[in-house]
């Protein structure tokens, strides 16, 4: 993949959409997520044509705080999952990332949970709160189980757009790119609504 790739949407938008450009500006992905679903279900195309599917992320249950997510390819594949950690996650954001066969080989931890106390405090404040996706950007760092870092997801300042930049902090296999890239992905969502 050309790096770093940019990751964008409409906050206001009703079915959530995100853009996925590499580094020159061109598209290679669309994600659409599907309205009115208990269980998340989330479809990941080449385009936003919608003509191709790339993957598929879909919770394994009905809105739970600590659902895991499951990718699979084109051809119904799994390739992994993610899962938010529970109660560590109120107040930093921490996401544990399994492969196909459900061991446990990356994680993704919030830099600084600060940000998402102050976020969450000014957030509420009429007016000034919808300056918050422009003055506090949530980073988080995509690491090996021994702690090698592979990369970094970064909000950027932007008003009434989410905008995530994600960029290489290490060597990642193409297994490993597409996992890390779903992985995002799903945590983009499901933080979406901080910043």
């Amino acid at each position: 993949m050309n790096y770093p790739l940019e990751l964008s949407f409409k906050l206001l938008a009703l079915a959530s959409q995100i853009y996925i450009r590499d580094a020159n500006g061109g598209m290679i992905g669309y994600v659409k997520q599907k309205m009115f679903k208990l269980k998340e279900d989330i479809n990941i195309f080449t385009d936003d044509t919608q003509s191709q599917l790339l993957f598929n992320i879909k919770a394994d249950r009905v809105l739970d705080f600590s659902a895991k997510y499951n990718f699979t390819d084109a051809a119904g594949n799994r390739t992994g999952s993610i899962r938010r950690k529970g109660m560590r996650s109120i107040w930093r954001a921490n996401y544990e990332i399994y492969n196909a066969a459900d061991q446990q080989v990356m994680k993704i931890n919030e830099e600084n949970g600060w940000i998402k106390v102050v976020d969450s405090l000014i957030g509420e404040i009429p007016i000034v709160g919808m300056f918050t996706g422009y003055l506090f950007n949530p980073s988080y760092i995509v690491s090996r189980i021994d702690d090698t870092q592979v990369a970094r997801l970064q909000k950027q300042p932007a008003f009434f757009e989410g905008k995530f930049q994600l960029s290489p902090l290490g060597q990642m296999s193409p297994d490993e790119e597409a996992r890390v890239l779903l992985s995002a992905l799903s945590m983009t969502l499901l933080e979406r609504s901080r910043g």
